[in-house]
């Protein structure tokens, strides 16, 4: 599976339903029929919609997504625009509350009629704006890892899915002799459905989950989980946690005395973004999973860098989700520019199979599923903040959220 380059080692489905409802997602036209969404073109601008969380306990993550999907319509503009017309951003705060995401869906879509959105990064807030945008028949273009058994018609899916991630990080943890797990995640869709998988996986692998803990988004406070981990010592903690409970959770595992050599953990939701709120010091010697990392060797990267880095400051960092928001942008705008309209049933008939030389390397969109090809890259924390790749896959791995191709997974999406 890897080519090593180091001989180291909803629960909300329900309230969601029930919150679209009240806020009342499907917007009509005056004579009753359903609106359907795509922008207009009309004047100079076409707008699109970026919605994330600018407050709130994913703030730490989501800001910088926002952020570079402003460079990315930036030297979209810069070059000439889509169709000839400059892009407009309109801006919204999705307040780390899944509810206020359907609610700016909403908006952006019927009151301010955007050809696109741009957002989101927990599961929740990605489940809370399905509904919003099948219902529109409008575009969201997300741009984070997740945990699969998922493909609609009106996302497109710019970060992994499990089978580029998660399982490749498995593969990894058993190629390195892991034989206990102990998962410890956000008590949210993602860490429970991702925690469902990795428990199928190793099963079938000769792995034993020797613990597993959920804490809310936002908690700060992991004696009691700590004390477990010590008490279970693991080869691996499998980490899913999301949002500032990283820093509290990584500062009281180093406090107790727990490293990265005598309890090393491997994270999905860390990248150098939060390793800049939680600190270096912290988590020097642990494990991620990506397809992207700051120091990931291409062209197209050193130029992403520097373009990142000129426009924000030296002393801010690219990651994963930072990649793939800047992407997503560039690519919808290509979709465009290939169906020469901003209608959505077009602008998802020229996407399939679209190719793009991204900072992560080249990625194309899937002809069916909506997700892009990724090359899964395992790394280590250093010292100084950044992330040294260590494994990697051989090339860019399709997607397939629904794992059809693994025997140990089939009965999850049930």
């Amino acid at each position: 599976m890897f080519s090593s380059r180091s001989s180291r080692r909803p629960l909300l489905a329900a309230l969601v339903v029930t919150t679209l409802m009240a806020v009342g997602c499907v917007s009509d036209s005056p004579d009753g029929a359903d609106v359907k969404a795509g922008g207009t073109s009309d004047g100079d601008t076409i707008k699109v919609g970026i919605l994330h969380s600018l407050s709130g306990t994913m703030s730490i993550s989501e800001v910088s997504v926002r952020d570079a999907e402003l460079l990315a319509i930036e030297e979209i503009n810069a070059a000439g625009g889509v169709l000839g017309k400059q892009l407009e951003p309109v801006i919204e705060d999705g307040k780390s509350d899944w509810p206020t995401f359907a609610e700016k869906a909403d908006k952006l879509i019927n009151v301010d009629d955007v050809a696109a959105t741009f957002g989101g990064w927990t599961s929740a807030s990605r489940k809370a704006m399905l509904p919003v945008f099948e219902r529109n028949e409008a575009l969201l273009y997300y741009p984070v890892q997740y945990e699969g058994l998922e493909a609609s018609p009106y996302i497109f899916y710019s970060g992994a899915t499990t089978n580029q991630q998660i399982v490749p990080a498995l593969d990894y943890l058993k190629e390195q002799g892991a034989r206990s797990l102990f998962l410890v995640g956000s008590d949210y869709v993602f860490p429970r459905t991702a925690n469902k998988i990795i428990k199928a996986y190793a099963a079938a692998n000769g792995m034993e989950i020797v613990g597993e803990e959920y804490t809310p988004l936002g908690n700060t406070e992991y004696a009691t989980v700590v004390n477990k981990l010590a008490e279970a010592d693991p080869d691996f903690v499998f980490n899913t946690l999301n949002g500032d409970s990283n820093v509290a959770f990584f500062k009281q595992l180093k406090s107790n005395g727990l490293d990265a050599e005598s309890m090393p953990t491997l994270s999905v939701s860390i990248a150098e973004e939060e390793i800049r709120g939680i600190g270096a010091d912290n988590l020097a010697g642990h494990l991620v999973a990506w397809n992207y990392y700051q120091t990931t060797d291409t062209p197209e990267n050193e130029k992403f860098v520097a373009a990142f880095k000129a426009k924000y400051g030296d002393e801010r960092v690219t990651d994963d989700p930072i990649e793939a928001g800047y992407v997503q942008v560039h690519l919808w705008a290509m979709a465009v520019e290939k169906a020469g309209t901003t209608e959505v049933e077009a602008v998802k008939e020229a996407s399939k199979g679209l190719s793009f030389a991204a900072p992560e390397g080249t990625v194309t969109i899937h002809m069916e599923n909506q997700h892009i090809s990724k090359t899964a890259r395992i790394g280590e924390i250093g010292t100084d903040g950044l992330i040294e790749e260590i494994a990697g896959s051989e090339g860019p791995i399709e997607p397939d959220p629904f794992l059809t191709t693994y025997p140990w997974a089939q009965g999850l999406a049930g």
